[in-house]
């Protein structure tokens, strides 16, 4: 079902329409957040400098912009846009929209096509897409919560370029709040005023996501009694409207996010009773179960690591069974790994390790291979010194021996630093035999 993506993104939008979609910013300049990505020189203010769009999927959590961006993108750049939503859309909806497309690009004009939670289309379906995008019939922008790695095939994702869109910091929050007091003509209507403590506990409880501040600022509005004609937002008003907001959580995962947070952090905390209790939530509210368990995947990697490594053979093989088996006793299996992650030591040292490599990639001098280190496939490059020294470990008692594996400069460096929990415990107890100088002390 094709979906009309300026129906309420006039200048004048209807005073029914929710709150969120009445401060939807209408141009680039107006947009809140994502500076990475709409600031003077960032990649989106330049397509719309030179106009030139290509194929974009904005990933990201909820509420952070991906809809509005498109919708501001095809109307700065005078775009035809048409929108289909994932959830209800087919490959017939798909192919309209292409001959559509075909028609209209004879007359010069193109077509954005975008894609709300894309991650839902089938092989099939984003397959339907790949012809449309490579030959420029469709400009598509797709958005998605999901990492486009794992639930976008490979030649749809090869044809686009994936923009991360990051959570809205406390900042951004604010603007968006402020702006809806003063420049929403209902909210105006009501003057509501907020205690300071209470509303920083609103900025902050919204998570980073502007369509949760927006449309908890609009229940306050409807909860608040009215006080010597104003109505003031106190504490239990605010709290109220945050449990109805929360009671929103329903099939198609508008605030899913609160509640896969709660799950995460029960099994990150080591809690299996909050673990299987959230994950209760999830499966009654319809969640997709291999959503979760994909979620556990990341966690058993992230949070669980190297203490107790069985963790992430599990959770895969947890997701494997989930995806063959289905619901509703894909349930037992859920449950299962969420308990076992949850009573599992847990160490992040491994996720801590790569970031600290990164950072130190990304910011520093890229010194190069050292000699020992580089393959010698010819002789030109054995008489260069490739290879030269290099000791092979098997050759030794324990299979190990101490030699330069790090560029020059770094040979001190410590990214991996494992933890005494679990079985990472004799990680680091190998690891501190094995590299005396560049462990001791820095562990």
């Amino acid at each position: 079902m094709q979906m009309d993506l300026f129906a309420e993104t006039s200048d004048h939008p209807s005073v029914l329409s929710p709150l969120a979609d009445r401060m939807r910013a209408q141009k680039l300049d107006d947009f809140v957040g994502q500076k990475h990505l709409v600031a003077p020189g960032r990649i989106l203010q330049k397509m719309i400098e030179t106009q030139e769009l290509v194929s974009l999927i904005f990933w990201g959590p909820p509420g952070v912009g991906k809809t509005t961006l498109a919708r501001i993108l095809a109307k700065e750049l005078n775009i035809k846009c048409v929108g289909l939503s994932a959830v209800t859309a087919g490959v017939k909806d798909v192919r309209q929209v292409m001959e559509q497309a075909t028609l209209l690009r004879r007359t010069g004009k193109r077509t954005l096509l975008f894609i709300d939670e894309i991650h839902r289309f089938n092989k099939s379906q984003q397959d339907a897409l790949l012809h449309g995008v490579e030959d420029g019939t469709i400009i598509l922008i797709g958005a998605t919560t999901e990492n486009p790695s794992f639930e976008v095939n490979r030649p749809l994702l090869s044809r686009c370029r994936v923009l991360k869109l990051e959570p809205l910091s406390d900042d951004d929050i604010d603007i968006l709040l402020k702006r809806a007091l003063t420049s929403d003509v209902h909210m105006q209507k009501l003057g509501l005023v907020f205690p300071d403590d209470v509303y920083q506990i609103l900025v902050e409880m919204a998570g980073g996501d502007g369509r949760v501040a927006l449309s908890t600022l609009e229940l306050c509005g409807q909860l608040a009694p009215e006080e010597e004609g104003k109505r003031i937002v106190r504490y239990d008003v605010l709290k109220e409207a945050m449990q109805k907001r929360a009671l929103g959580y329903d099939k198609k995962g508008d605030f899913h996010y609160d509640v896969i947070s709660a799950f995460i952090k029960s099994v990150r905390g080591s809690d299996p009773d909050g673990a299987v209790y959230w994950l209760a939530r999830m499966l009654d509210a319809g969640e997709d179960p291999l959503f979760i368990a994909r979620r556990m995947l990341i966690l058993a990697s992230e949070d669980v690591g190297n203490a107790e490594p069985a963790g992430l053979m599990l959770a895969n093989a947890a997701y494997q069974a989930v995806h063959a088996v289905g619901m509703p006793e894909a349930r037992i299996i859920l449950s299962q790994a969420a308990t076992y992650l949850a009573s599992a030591p847990k160490s992040n040292a491994a996720y801590l390790a790569i970031d600290a490599a990164l950072a130190d990639v990304q910011n520093n001098k890229l010194e190069p291979v050292p000699l020992h280190l580089r393959n010698a496939p010819t002789t030109l490059m054995k008489k260069m010194g490739y290879s030269e020294g290099y000791q092979y470990a098997h050759d030794f008692p324990g299979g190990f021996v101490e030699q330069k594996y790090l560029p020059e400069g770094k040979e001190s460096f410590l990214f991996y630093k494992p933890k005494a929990i679990g079985k990472e415990k004799a990680i680091k107890e190998r690891l501190e035999i094995w590299w005396k100088k560049r462990t001791k002390d820095k562990a």
